[in-house]
């Protein structure tokens, strides 16, 4: 692999998933053949200690822009060359195709001789806009590839491209450390602590946003009630719908039966997705298309960890569940297929032994991190 500048917004500890995801494949690369130039995660004391404990830590060299959002302009294009000619580096990754791949060209110039550009599900909404589609356009003609998660994405962004960029579009999703997300990776504790020990456990790890549809597993719940009394929702994330989702919760009538966590460190995710015996979330586009699930690692996290997983058909998502194998694939925003699914579920203890071991063997197989860091080491 050529020694590589990675440039993007999206890395730790700025949580999320495309952060999680960038920062796994810089871990199994060659450390001494690494740069990652990087935004700043907050401007603030807390924000900029962590950031510096975080980047210490790290065994490849990070440099950080003053900056909390690095756009294409003259002088972030100016540092990224200066650093591709420091440390000469001969290839780019971009972590995030859109708007950062417009640096590309200056970038080439500077004697980038492979550059490869990642999208997600934010690139396929520019590809349904008309001026961002000529922006997309432009960053697959500078760049050796666009990679993309699944066949949705692929489909989407393809069309804004000319030909010959969709040709030489690749796949390249993230993957699951299925070293650390495995069954009995600490779930008993977490129950235990919450006091769940003998109740079936409705699981969903997310950020609380409206795409996430924590709002269709709430209304769902009387459903699921009627026919599991004990069933608790626990939903283990934060964010700015939070508010909505506790006020739905009271308004439904199933306050009681819903457990909110907050946000948790990443080191006891694995715990969380464990305490579960089904792990849900119906995730629904929204915005006529331009809030899209590009993905959804989580379900991958939870076949892992040996859960079946009810998913939302919105975007990706359908790309991480073998529907009927691993769980199922439910149309978005709907609490009625939803309660089903789930009801089938957490009343049939064989049934869920099977799609959570058939989903663990498919992430073994497919969607381990060494797998794809060796394909992006390729690429690269």
């Amino acid at each position: 692999m050529h020694k590589t500048l990675i440039v993007t917004n999206d890395f730790p500890p700025r949580p999320g998933g495309i952060q999680a995801f960038l920062h796994n494949m810089a871990l199994r690369l060659d450390p001494g053949r690494l740069v990652v130039y990087a935004s700043t995660w907050k401007r603030s004391r807390e924000g900029v200690e962590a950031t510096a404990a975080f980047d210490a830590e790290q065994p490849f060299i990070v440099v950080r822009d003053r900056t909390t959002m690095l756009l294409p302009t003259p002088a972030v294009t100016r540092r990224a060359v200066g650093l591709l000619r420091e440390h000469e580096c001969r290839s780019v990754w971009f972590g995030a195709a859109a708007p950062l791949g417009l640096m590309a060209p200056a970038l080439r110039r500077a004697g980038a001789e492979r550059i490869v550009a990642t999208t997600h599900g934010h690139e396929a909404g520019w590809a349904q806009l008309p001026a961002a589609r000529q922006l997309l356009r432009r960053i697959g003609d500078s760049t050796d590839t666009l990679t993309y998660l699944g066949a949705y994405t692929r489909e989407r962004i393809a069309g804004a491209l000319t030909p010959d960029a969709a040709a030489r579009m690749v796949q390249l999703p993230p993957g699951v450390d299925e070293k650390t997300f495995h069954p009995g990776s600490g779930g008993d504790e977490v129950r235990a602590r919450l006091g769940l020990t003998d109740r079936p456990v409705v699981v969903c790890v997310s950020r609380l946003v409206p795409r996430k549809g924590q709002d269709t597993l709430i209304r769902a719940l009387p459903a699921v009630l009627a026919a599991e009394p004990d069933t608790v929702l626990l939903i283990v994330g934060g964010g700015p719908y939070e508010k909505d989702l506790r006020r739905l919760a009271h308004d439904t009538g199933v306050a009681a039966s819903v457990r909110f966590t907050g946000s948790v460190p990443w080191s006891e995710l694995p715990a969380h997705y464990g305490a579960g015996d089904v792990f849900a979330m119906p995730c629904r586009t929204r915005r006529r298309g331009l809030d899209v699930e590009g993905l959804g690692i989580v379900y991958l996290e939870a076949s892992a960890t040996g859960l079946p997983v009810v998913a939302g058909d919105s975007g990706g998502a359908p790309d991480a569940v073998l529907d009927g194998e691993t769980g199922w694939v439910v149309p978005g925003a709907t609490p009625g297929p939803t309660a089903d699914r789930l009801i089938a579920l957490l009343g049939d203890a064989d049934l869920r032994r099977r799609m959570g071991e058939r989903g663990r063997e498919w992430v073994e197989q497919k969607w381990r991190w060494d797998l794809l860091a060796e394909h992006l080491k390729t690429l690269l």
